[in-house]
């Protein structure tokens, strides 16, 4: 593979980040370059489930004036091509309809029905592919589906808000005494812009009953997503309506969630329903905003993350974000 490769591949990947997180689940994020003669006559990414996927929409994006260009062009795409009949047809197939010559591939699909096929398929159809290109890049725009897929389980993040001296809140008897709050205005709306891409989100009892939260994306209105709503409960709760119990952190329970059809899940506290994921190790992004200026002396203490390298450290109206990510 060449720096041009890499190049458009580049742009597969930005087109791939466009798309929605809860538009297009169960499928990934996948975005598509086509490419003549050092230029570029078609453009697409996968938008909704059940549309057209990113091959599709790309080649029908040509210029009625470059269709004869199609079979000397190289298609750049970020996820192995599709070698089956779904809910839409095959694109490894239509490619190979469509004549294309060389075809350049980010990642491998692990999808049983996929994981080579669609490689194969178009290799025995005299097509030039070469994988593996920005693989590790490719793989990060398509996590939640490739951990779906490889560990049968959602997509999993940990986010919370601490102290200084790193407790989650004061003490707190009743719903009647007020959380301090940590969270400005525009962390408050990353938050909630982080909640719109998730299908799931879990809180534990006692934030429930302390807290009574929402757990909507009110503050981010530009998607109509909000994640379904899950108490971590080991005992019967007599539930509001919109809301459903979780009975353990376990690979059992995660797979559970993944049946139904929750690829993504936000955890969101409290401090012992977030230890419990840490603990049974079933997380893969965790976000902890801290406020440089503010102690309590004593509270609800956080999780530890002592053992943990944050990947990188971000600054947020004056406080810092911690990102940290498994290797």
């Amino acid at each position: 593979m060449t720096s041009d490769d890499e190049r458009y591949m580049w742009r597969a990947i930005d087109l791939a980040r466009r798309a929605e997180l809860q538009a297009v689940c169960p499928n990934p994020r996948v975005g598509a370059v086509l490419v003549w003669q050092d230029r570029v006559i078609g453009e697409g990414y996968h938008q909704r489930c059940g549309e057209g996927h990113a091959e599709v929409i790309c080649l029908a994006s040509v210029a009625p004036e470059d269709e004869s260009k199609i079979p000397d062009s190289t298609l750049y795409v970020t996820l192995e091509p599709c070698s089956h009949q779904g809910r839409t047809p095959s694109c490894a197939r239509m490619l190979i309809s469509r004549g294309i010559r060389r075809v350049v591939v980010g990642c491998l699909d692990p999808n049983p029905l996929v994981s080579g096929r669609g490689i194969s398929l178009l290799r025995q159809s005299g097509v030039e592919v070469s994988a593996g290109c920005l693989e590790e890049q490719c793989r990060q725009v398509a996590r939640v589906f490739l951990t779906n897929q490889e560990q049968g389980r959602p997509y999993i993040i940990l986010k919370w808000a601490e102290s200084a001296d790193h407790f989650l809140d004061r003490l707190r008897q009743s719903s009647e005494e007020r959380p301090v709050t940590f969270s400005t205005p525009h962390t408050r709306m990353l938050v909630h812009r982080l909640r719109s891409r998730c299908s799931g989100i879990v809180v534990g009892r006692r934030t429930l009953e302390l807290d009574q939260p929402t757990l909507t994306n009110r503050y981010w209105p530009l998607s109509p997503y909000s994640p379904k709503r899950f108490l971590l409960s080991s005992q019967e709760v007599d539930l509001e309506p919109g809301w459903e119990l979780l009975r353990s952190v376990s690979p059992e329970s995660m797979s559970y969630l993944l049946m139904e059809s929750v690829t993504s899940l936000l955890v969101e506290g409290g401090a012992e329903t977030l230890r419990a994921f840490l603990e049974a190790d079933l997380w893969d992004e965790i976000y902890v905003e801290q406020v440089p200026d503010v102690t309590l002396g004593e509270g609800v203490r956080a999780p530890s993350l002592d053992a943990l390298t944050p990947d990188r450290i971000l600054l947020r109206d004056r406080h810092l974000l911690y990102h940290y990510t498994k290797e």
